[in-house]
Order: structure tokens, then C-alpha cells, then sequence
């Protein structure tokens, strides 16, 4: 199946990026350029930025940018986290196919026209992922592999390598938002769509200004959620080593009746302390994995908005209004 000629939207999830706007702007002015040459794209893009509770100047330069195509600004009230300012720019959208992207430009906007090409043989997701991590450290290499690696074991379908670079055709986002759960984990939830899809591979560059938001704090929340959201493996393997610790305690419990009866007990306090210890220590990892999940239960229960913009502003340099259907109307399950 052969496509027509897309309209573009790109959404940029912005959080303190002052610096890295103007280069992010300037290269994406050549890629605007390019796609229209090769007759990728039927008109100007259009580029959402989302100012995900700034602290800085991100705002105001996003108000000033001045472009040869579109440009769309979501402010939200507050900080609401990666996830949200970028499902609340796709959620904003409004052409055929959305690319979403990171501001500090180490996703390749060279990697989009063969995105579009694969959209136009039929693919309805096509996903960017990183041919190489040399720009990583070697603590987050290797700390990639093993998140990658539990998650397959634990039965979550992700693509290892692959972050939020991604083209969805408007068919796909009209899937993507009838998925209700205030906890998002996109990576997770568009896999779930089971629509044709392609890879495309890149090279991931440096940072071109600035230092990544994504603190470790930040990425072991994004693994907790991205496993707790769609895997119960957890809760089984508590089970499982609940009925192993019940098995050693049984086996003990055996061992001490039989030395009970041979006259061989002696009296102190390791056997009493060991047993104490090692069953408190597993009583509050379970309750700590149990209540993980009944926290994201009572955070969904609550039904309150993932996000709230506060300000949409709207450019359109020397070119007509995007003719498109109007943003997603989010369809909340239940």
C-alpha cells in the first residue's frame, strides 16, 4: 500500500531547554527544507512545543521562535512530568503523521525521512532506535541492557534502544487515546497498539547545549513504572518466594523437632534472630512491591486530569492554516 504525500506535526516535550531552542529551531529549518524538496511532506510541518513547567526562559523563547512553518506552544500550569507534556503535545496534534522528539537534538531529524518513507509503504509506527550508545556512559549502558533485559523477562514488550522518537499515523493516536491510565509509560502503550510497524536505526548524538533532565532518580522511576504498568510478574514472584521461604521454614521447623527429640538442643539466640530476620526483611519487600501496585490503583481511581494546559499559542509564518481534523479528544475508559 503507497500513501500520499503526509502532512507532518513534530511535538518537542520542553523542560528548561533555553539553550537548546535556537539550535533545535535552526536544524530543524533545514529539515522543513529538505522534506519539502523530496516531496515528503505536502506542506510546512507543523512543531508543537510543550513548555513542561519551565524555570527558566523556555516560554518566552518558544513565544519569540520564528519559523517557515508552523508553530504550536503548549504551556502546562506545572511540571508534569516527560510523559504527560509529550502526550499532551501528541494530544495536540493535528496533521496526518506525528513525530515525537527530544529538544536537545540527540534524536537524529535525519532519521524522519525514512520514517515518513516507511509510513507511506503502509506502517502505521515506525520506531527510531539508536544503532550505537557511544555518547552514553558506561554505568548507563550497562544499566540499559539489564532494564531491557528484566523487562523481557518479566513479559513487557518494548523495543530495546528505543526512547520516545517515534512516527504515528493518526490512525495510531486515534488508538493511543483511548488508553485511560493516569500512570503513562508511552514506550509500553504504543507497543500495545499491534499496528503494522517499522524500525528505523540512528546515531545519537551529544547533548548540543545543557545537561539531561533525566536524573538517576528520574530513570529509575521511569523503569518502576514502565514495569508495575504493564507486568504482575512482581506479585507472582512474591508468591513464589513465599511459598520457598514457607518450604525452609517447614524444613527448620523439622530440624529443630528432631534435635528437640534427640536431647540435642542448645539454647541461644542465632536461631531465633536468623529466622526473625530474614522473614521481616521478605514481609517488607513484599508490602513494598504490594503497595507500588496499590498506589497506581489509587492514583487511576482518583480520575484526575494527566495534565492542564494553561496557554496555546499558535504561528503560521507566510503559509496557510494547516486544514486538518481537530486535536484528539481523549476518551477515558470506564
Amino acid at each position: 500500500m503507497q500513501r500520499d504525500t503526509p502532512r507532518l506535526s513534530i511535538v518537542v516535550p520542553c523542560y528548561n531547554e533555553e539553550t537548546t531552542l535556537p539550535a533545535l529551531f535552526g536544524r530543524l529549518e533545514q529539515l522543513n527544507t529538505d522534506l519539502l524538496a523530496a516531496k515528503l511532506i505536502a506542506q510546512p510541518f507543523e512543531l508543537i512545543l510543550v513548555d513542561d513547567g519551565s524555570a527558566d526562559g523556555t516560554w518566552a523563547a518558544i513565544q519569540n521562535v520564528g519559523a517557515r512553518f508552523a508553530v504550536t506552544g503548549v504551556k502546562l500550569s506545572r511540571n508534569h512530568g516527560h510523559q504527560k507534556a509529550l502526550f499532551a503535545g501528541l494530544m495536540q496534534a493535528k496533521a496526518d503523521v506525528v513525530v515525537s522528539m527530544d529538544a536537545d537534538l540527540q534524536d537524529d531529524p535525519d532519521a524522519i525521512a525514512p520514517m515518513i518513507e516507511a509510513y507511506m509503504r503502509g506502517a502505521e509506527v515506525v520506531y527510531g532506535v539508536r544503532g550505537c550508545r557511544e555518547t552514553d556512559t558506561w554505568f548507563k549502558r550497562r544499566s540499559a541492557r539489564a532494564y531491557y533485559a528484566t523487562l523481557r523477562r518479566l513479559g513487557v514488550d518494548l523495543i530495546p534502544d528505543h526512547a520516545d522518537f517515534r512516527l504515528m499515523s493518526r490512525r495510531a493516536l486515534k488508538a493511543l487515546s483511548q488508553f485511560g491510565e493516569t500512570n503513562l509509560f508511552l514506550r509500553g502503550m504504543v507497543r500495545e497498539l499491534g499496528f503494522q510497524s517499522e524500525i528505523v536505526t540512528y546515531s545519537r548524538s551529544a547533548r548540543v547545549a545543557g545537561e539531561s533532565k533525566y536524573t538517576l532518580r528520574k530513570m529509575l522511576a521511569l523503569g518502576m513504572e514502565g514495569i508495575t504498568s504493564f507486568s504482575v510478574q512482581p506479585l507472582r514472584m512474591i508468591v513464589m518466594f513465599g511459598f520457598a521461604v514457607a518450604a525452609l521454614a517447614f524444613l527448620f521447623s523439622l530440624m529443630a523437632v528432631v534435635a528437640w527429640a534427640g536431647g540435642r538442643v542448645v539454647p541461644g539466640w542465632t536461631s531465633v534472630v536468623l529466622p526473625l530476620s530474614l522473614l521481616g526483611g521478605a514481609h517488607l519487600i513484599a508490602l513494598g512491591v504490594i503497595g507500588e501496585y496499590v498506589g497506581k490503583i489509587y492514583e487511576e481511581t482518583k480520575r484526575r486530569p494527566r495534565f492542564i494546559v494553561d496557554t496555546v499559542t499558535s504561528k503560521h509564518a507566510g503559509h496557510d492554516t494547516i486544514v486538518a481534523p481537530q486535536p484528539i479528544e481523549l476518551v477515558r475508559a470506564g
